[in-house]
């Protein structure tokens, strides 16, 4: 028997938003595995979504998330027995690559809490995630393309970071523009696949990156 039109519909909804990332209930500690968020900070502070902090001096790469995922959705604000605000000592120790204070706090807080790591873990952590990723030459000031594939940039990252795999990674976009680069990485921050996040990389033919100023 055919099913009813509506039906059909409603079936076709609730297979979209379950193939779409979602937050899910956790519990801090229980997840499967980091995904390092790096933003583009030329293109964040041309369009005003990065901090003042972030745009005194020129970067590339900048930490925007480190957060714990499972392997279909993520959690979120977990229920922990940890402050909800981080000392300044500790953020100073990672404002090499997150010079944003009020970005830091505001992960720590719906994101890091989850890892089940103190605030002095965790950030120690993300500096270790981020500073294991080498920037690749494509993406330093005088290399920059004006127009790459996503899938050119993601080749420059799998040459310069030994164990990368691009099912392991996923290249994002804006407005056909270049916004962040997501890496996934275990809890002992080797590179591993993950498919839900690699299937959100950018489908666009050409993307442009706004430059280092």
């Amino acid at each position: 028997m055919p099913l009813h039109p509506l039906l059909g519909v409603l079936t076709l909804a609730s297979l979209l938003l379950a193939a779409a990332p979602v937050a899910a209930d956790g519990r801090a500690g229980d997840f499967d595995f980091y995904v390092l968020s790096l933003s583009w900070t030329p293109e964040a502070c041309a369009s005003g979504q990065a901090s003042r902090e972030e745009c005194d001096a020129p970067h590339g790469f900048l930490v925007h998330g480190f957060w714990p995922e499972y392997e279909t959705g993520y959690p979120d604000y977990c229920p922990a027995n940890q402050p909800a605000r981080v000392p300044q000592a500790i953020l100073d120790g990672v404002d090499d690559v997150m010079p944003s204070t009020g970005l830091a706090g505001y992960e720590w807080r719906k994101h890091g809490i989850c890892s089940g790591l103190s605030p002095a873990g965790y950030f120690a952590l993300l500096g270790k995630a981020a500073r294991k990723i080498a920037t690749p030459q494509l993406l330093t000031p005088g290399n920059i393309p004006s127009q790459p594939t996503p899938a050119k940039i993601e080749a420059a990252f799998v040459s310069a970071n030994p164990g990368l795999a691009a099912a392991g990674m996923a290249v994002r976009c804006a407005n056909n523009t270049l916004t962040e680069v997501r890496i996934c990485l275990t809890k002992e921050l080797a590179f591993r696949p993950c498919p839900e996040i690699n299937a959100d990389t950018c489908h666009a033919r050409l993307i442009s990156v706004t430059p280092i100023p």
